[in-house]
């Protein structure tokens, strides 16, 4: 049975930790709202509805593998989701690398290329087609690396436009 019952809304910016933060803060305080009403005698605990049940399976890391003809919007969220772990990533020359910040930057098909290429680098991030729109990924790490603001990853792993994200395949990466 549900003893209370709050809705806390998923911020655009959330990941992860971040919602992680806000539900442990609005558990905390619901726990003490709980015993307050079961030491007067008023908690009155309702069963939880059937409708809208799901079961979760526990998150395989193959589930957080970037599958370019997505739209920007989709993969903004997925890799929000899988930070930190078990991390967005996707091939690049070979190399396993972890997206781990990215913000929708044209949310509509406004490109020639390929999903997953790199249409630009600089400083403020990496723009990449995607199945509808562009992504401007803002941190990645490399494989046994440690995440990195785009500009200092540029610094140590070199980056051109036409380079393509991938899917790893079933027996890579």
């Amino acid at each position: 049975d549900m003893l209370l019952v709050e809705k806390q809304e998923i911020a655009p910016d959330d990941t992860t930790p971040s919602l992680h933060d806000k539900l442990a803060a609005m558990g905390a305080r619901l726990i003490v709202q709980a015993l307050e009403l079961a030491a007067s005698g008023s908690l009155r605990p309702q069963p939880q509805p059937h409708e809208g049940v799901t079961y979760a399976n526990k998150i395989d890391k193959a589930e957080a593998h970037i599958d370019w003809q997505q739209s920007a919007v989709v993969i903004e969220r997925r890799i929000r989701a899988f930070n930190p772990f078990p991390g967005a990533s996707s091939l690049l020359n070979g190399e396993v690398v972890k997206l781990q910040n990215a913000h929708v930057l044209i949310a509509a098909d406004a490109h020639e290329l390929a999903a997953g290429a790199i249409l630009s680098t600089q400083s403020e991030g990496i723009d990449v087609a995607t199945g509808d729109g562009v992504l401007r990924i803002t941190h990645l790490q490399k494989s046994g690396g440690k995440s990195l603001p785009v500009a200092d990853f540029l610094r140590g792993f070199s980056l051109a436009p036409g380079m393509i994200f991938t899917l790893p395949t079933a027996a890579g990466p």
